[in-house]
């Protein structure tokens, strides 16, 4: 809920309820009928005035319906109504229920002036109006005659009071009315009003609570990059730093064997060393990676932008396929590759990037754990059977710890239609 503010209002959200609107809605015409009914009483049948009440009546029935318009066009319906009782022998009842209406709705000083001395000033006219009416036509002065007197009892009607306070009674009463009607119209404004506050201070809470969230995944996402930088980047470290002694070591083991004429002692210090250094570009490697995962653990903002931004590139397409194997054999790997993709434009974008992080993944464990080892990647993908990967690559019998088989299962809609998405028989080998 909200308060739409302009220059001279304010909207406040009322609920409009219906098992209020309907009795409103009956007692306003019913007001509106029985003030007609009694005003009819003064004039012979066959006359224009007559007439001119029976086209009131005909108008006071429906009259209750512009109530149901209150909540949309609360001013509108007020002045309409304070209209209707002015000009026409009706009830103010019409105009009361309206002028509450108005004033839970909309909030403001001129508005709420200027609403409350129309309303008074038409409820007195119609009250007034009725007293002053002959005493067979008019409500206040049946209200005030002596019982079984009047026309109907087939003499004539005997006041109990005079005619001023008949009028002064009129008037006191009309002026009740409107405060009960001001009143209730500012209550439901301010229990409207109380509502909206309530909602505010609800949804600061819950933003608040999520902040404290925040700051406390922060702190500790804060924690692990400073222990991480501590022990695992000092390690790495030391990991490259040591890796690097050894190799300097194994190049001068070898040049010593070397000035011996011992070819077998040469060779293997040379094999030391290029493992060695294999050791420290991995261990660099690693360093600048746990580098890359602490500044993502201190500024979590940047990493959800570039990790957003990688989930837009990683889609399974023959362009992003044909850059993927083109990194890898950029990297000295050798590929095989059979790729028969077809209406990919149809294929769930989900299920899409699913796949091409099964293909990045399954060449990255190739190039991690069988380095220079010949890959077959087969790609396939159609609507009728899916989306199939296939990964491999030959494996040493005597390494039996190195091969995996990972399956992976999904559902993607395709064709408007929920089919099986490609990972029945997935392998990826080593």
């Amino acid at each position: 809920m909200s308060v739409i503010t302009n220059p001279s209002t304010a909207e406040v959200p009322v609920r409009t309820r219906i098992w209020c609107t309907v009795p409103m809605v009956v007692c306003a015409s019913f007001a509106c009928l029985a003030q007609v009914s009694f005003a009819s009483q003064q004039y012979a049948q066959d006359s224009a005035p007559y007439l001119w009440m029976i086209a009131c009546v005909l108008v006071a029935i429906p009259s209750g319906l512009i109530l149901l318009a209150r909540n949309s066009y609360p001013q509108a319906v007020f002045w309409t109504a304070c209209l209707l009782v002015v000009a026409l022998p009706y009830d103010s009842l019409i105009a009361l229920m309206a002028l509450t209406s108005l004033l839970a709705r909309r909030q403001g000083t001129k508005v709420t002036l200027r609403s409350v001395l129309a309303a008074a000033t038409t409820t007195i006219w119609s009250q007034v109006r009725d007293a002053l009416h002959p005493a067979e036509a008019s409500i206040w002065h049946a209200i005030f005659s002596k019982p079984y007197t009047g026309v109907r009892y087939g003499n004539t009607m005997v006041m109990l009071v005079d005619e001023r306070t008949i009028i002064a009674s009129a008037v006191v009463v009309a002026l009740i009315a409107v405060a009960i009607a001001t009143l209730a119209g500012l209550h439901i404004r301010s229990r409207a009003l109380a509502r909206v506050a309530e909602a505010k201070a609800q949804s600061a809470n819950e933003q608040v609570s999520r902040l404290r969230t925040t700051l406390d995944n922060q702190q500790l996402a804060d924690a692990i990059a400073a222990e991480a930088h501590d022990t695992l980047a000092h390690s790495l470290s030391l990991l490259a730093l040591n890796a690097s002694a050894l190799q300097a070591e194994s190049r001068k083991l070898k040049a010593e064997a070397e000035q011996l004429g011992n070819a077998n002692v040469a060779g293997m210090a040379g094999k030391i060393a290029g493992t060695t250094e294999d050791i420290r570009r991995q261990a660099s490697g690693a360093l600048d990676e746990a580098h890359s995962v602490i500044d993502m653990l201190r500024h979590p903002e940047d990493a959800r932008l570039q990790l957003a931004a990688n989930d837009a590139e990683a889609s399974l397409t023959r362009d992003s396929l044909l850059q993927l194997i083109g990194d890898a054999r950029a990297a000295n790997m050798r590929i095989d590759t059979w790729i028969d993709v077809q209406q990919l434009g149809q294929l769930d974008e989900s299920i899409g990037v699913i796949a091409y992080h099964v293909v990045q993944e399954g060449l990255t464990n190739v190039r991690r754990h069988a380095p220079g080892a010949p890959v077959s990647l087969q790609v396939d993908a159609n609507p009728p059977q899916g989306v199939h990967v296939h990964v491999s690559n030959p494996t040493m019998p005597q390494s039996p710890s190195h091969m995996a088989d990972t399956r992976k299962g999904g559902r993607s809609s395709w064709f408007g239609q929920t089919h099986t998405a490609g990972w029945r028989n997935m392998p990826i080998r080593f």
